[in-house]
């Protein structure tokens, strides 16, 4: 299948409400348009994940702006400023309970590309059930999850990224001041 092809079917199951399983800047993630509640809920159920453990998003990020440095980060941002500052338009059972949400502006021509033609953010979760490991290639996936997606995208070397790890993740508090939480 062509790259082509691929980007203008994820988009489309995207935009009809659907869950993907894609390759991102860090490792493979599940996804769906993250301003489709019923979309957010299928991942939930897919993952068999807890609602009190939320779930991040992929932004092309607009005006705001991140150093991300050498390796991706997600910032878990206060609700006033992702909401007040970067305007994103999310379902309401998206952000954490205290209204914080994780954010990354990834640097991958794939999610780049998706998330243009889109228009919109798109959840990010690690393609794993909930408490076990996070598959860092897509032969690790479990085959249950995959058939548990409505679109699974190929792995393609030139969408997959080098890098096998988590985002490194940075919370934003609200009087400014950052806390790592993962290096």
């Amino acid at each position: 299948m062509e790259r082509e092809e691929i980007i203008r079917q994820t988009v489309e199951v995207l935009r009809n409400g659907g869950t993907v399983l894609y390759p991102t800047d860090t490792i493979w993630g599940i996804g769906c348009d993250a301003r489709c509640a019923e979309a957010v809920e299928k991942i939930y159920a897919i993952k068999e994940r807890d609602h009190s453990k939320s779930m991040l998003v992929l932004t092309e990020g607009g005006e705001w702006k991140v150093a991300n440095g050498e390796r991706p980060t997600t910032y878990i941002l206060p609700r006033e400023v992702w909401q007040g500052r970067m305007h994103l338009d999310i379902a309401d059972n998206l952000p954490a309970a205290d209204g914080s949400l994780g954010i990354r502006v990834p640097r991958h021509v794939f999610c780049q590309e998706v998330l243009r033609r889109l228009g919109a953010p798109i959840v990010s979760t690690s393609a794993n059930f909930s408490g076990r490991p996070s598959p860092r290639y897509y032969n690790e996936i479990e085959l249950a999850l995959k058939q548990r997606v409505d679109y699974c995208v190929p792995p393609l070397a030139a969408f997959c990224s080098e890098e096998t790890r988590g985002s490194r993740i940075v919370k934003v508090n609200a009087d400014g001041s950052q806390t790592v939480i993962r290096p």
